[in-house]
Parts: C-alpha cells; structure tokens; sequence
C-alpha cells in the first residue's frame, strides 16, 4: 500500500510540476497573497476571484520546486468552486495531513477531496519539504483573509 501511494505521490508531483495547471494571473482577481519560502527560494503569488463568497477563480505565478509547484497546482483545481470557509477547510486539512501523523480533518471537506490531497501527505516523511507542499496553500490563505503575504514563520 505504501508503495502504491508513493507511487501515485511521484505521478502526481511530475505531472503537475511539469504542467502546472491555472499558472497564470486572471485579469479579475480581487485578492492576491505572497508566498516565499526564505529557506529554498520558492516563491508564488496566489490570486483568488472572490465573488458572493464564493472562489469563483484561483491561479498562481511564481518559480518553486517540483513539490510546491505541483501542491500549488493541485490546490487551485480543489479550491475553485468552493465557499471561502470550505477553502479555509481544505487549507487546514491539507496542512494536517502534511504535518501530522493522525492528521485531525475539520468537519465538512468532502472525501474526494481528502483523497486527492492525501497524495501528498507524502512529503510528512521529508520535513524540510513540508513548506515547500504548503506555500501556495498558506498564500491562498492569507488571500483569503485580504492579507497580501503569508508569513514565513506558519509553513
């Protein structure tokens, strides 16, 4: 089983790092956050389009590794479509499963979406890779509470 899910993890970071998906800056976002990791250089905007509470768009800009590269691509297919408090959950769970060994996943995120990040979870084996998977997800984030950068010191 351990096998198959790195397996998978190692699929999916090559296929999203080389064909990041939503990488671009929508011309209507009304909320964009900063994301840099000091330690290794990653570095991402993350841009929301915020309508009736809802993230009616989701994209990103930047250079980073393979991992943060492809966490902030998967991040931007989960997002969208989402009320900002269902993202916040999807940001928090995300965060758990990356961090934690019995990950505690807020009420309300939907199973296919616990199962697409669970993916990642991966990275908790490598913990200096831990803040590259949560940059952009930390952006969103702070973009979601009008901040314009996350800061350093929550990855």
């Amino acid at each position: 089983m351990m096998d198959d899910l790195r397996e998978l993890y190692q699929e999916v970071i090559l296929d999203h790092g080389k064909n990041p998906r939503n990488f671009r800056h929508p011309d209507d976002a009304n909320r964009e956050a900063k994301g840099e990791n000091p330690m290794c250089g990653d570095r991402f905007m993350v841009y929301l389009t915020l309508k009736d509470g809802v993230v009616d768009d989701v994209a990103f800009q930047g250079r980073g590794c393979a991992i943060s590269t492809a966490s902030a691509s998967m991040m931007t297919e989960l997002v969208r479509g989402k009320t900002a408090a269902e993202a916040e959950k999807q940001f928090h769970a995300f965060h758990e499963l990356c961090t934690q060994d019995e990950p505690d996943i807020p009420e309300g995120v939907d199973d296919e979406t616990m199962e697409k990040l669970m993916v990642m979870s991966g990275v908790r084996q490598f913990p200096v890779r831990v803040k590259c998977a949560t940059l952009a997800w930390h952006a969103m984030n702070a973009a979601l509470h009008g901040e314009a950068a996350a800061s350093s010191d929550q990855y």
